[in-house]
């Protein structure tokens, strides 16, 4: 049955350290590995701190992303993703609520496996939603959870956001947004958050059904590359390791 979390020993591209093309792209980076992450138990809300293997990680791809020179770098509220960020080399990353991870409600703790056998089916998150549990005081502190189309839409408003600095049209951002807000130039734009945001994201990034994301596999501390080609919104590198 599938498990959405991917555990972060699944293989992933592993590319040179990546050098930056002359038209900005939008980089997404997953955060480190947490003991969630590792054992595949969801993780929404729940803020959980990297594990030692996820620091080294969130090192490394600062390394594999060292040549490039951001116009703006967002990070999910998240103590993983604000970790992820610092560790990468981006301490002053501006926070934004819309990259926290899906509110997987009653879901949130719970395996893919665990989701299953309650239902007595296999359970496929990007089909059947969060919702097919009812709310628990022991799991999303009893929150329903979002939907699917919930998540996309905060994912919109984060891409209209670096939108406006891949092209040059300035950023939005509030009066402390610090020193990685964009200024206006126009570059290339780091967004530091997690596997299920980032994957319904590069669905938004393309405009096809959300659903989509399943088939995007993401592990801990990997990159992602996002472009443009003919007119187009692209995927230029996905799921690459850090080096």
């Amino acid at each position: 049955m599938p498990d959405e979390t991917m555990p972060p020993d699944r293989p992933v591209a592993r590319p040179p350290a990546l050098q930056p093309p002359s038209e900005p792209q939008l980089v997404l980076l997953r955060h480190g590995q947490t003991e969630w992450s590792a054992s595949g138990q969801h993780t929404g809300r729940t803020d959980l701190p990297l594990t030692a293997d996820g620091e080294k990680q969130a090192r490394t791809a600062g390394a594999t992303l060292a040549a490039y020179e951001f116009a703006a770098v967002y990070t999910s509220p998240r103590e993983r993703a604000r970790r992820t960020a610092e560790l990468v080399g981006h301490p002053g990353a501006v926070v934004d609520e819309d990259l926290a991870e899906w509110d997987y409600g009653p879901v949130d703790g719970r395996t893919s496996r665990d989701v299953s056998e309650i239902l007595g089916r296999d359970f496929q998150i990007f089909d059947d939603g969060v919702q097919v549990l009812p709310p628990s005081a022991d799991h999303g502190e009893g929150r329903p959870g979002e939907t699917l189309d919930q998540v996309a839409v905060r994912a919109a408003r984060v891409i209209a956001r670096a939108e406006q600095v891949l092209t040059g049209e300035g950023a939005v951002a509030g009066p402390d947004a610090g020193s990685d807000a964009g200024s206006g130039a126009g570059g290339h734009v780091l967004l530091v958050a997690h596997g299920h945001l980032l994957r319904v994201l590069a669905t938004v990034w393309l405009g096809v059904d959300p659903r989509l994301g399943a088939r995007f596999e993401l592990g801990t501390a990997a990159v992602c590359l996002l472009g443009y080609g003919h007119g187009l919104r692209t995927i230029e590198g996905w799921n690459l390791a850090a080096q």
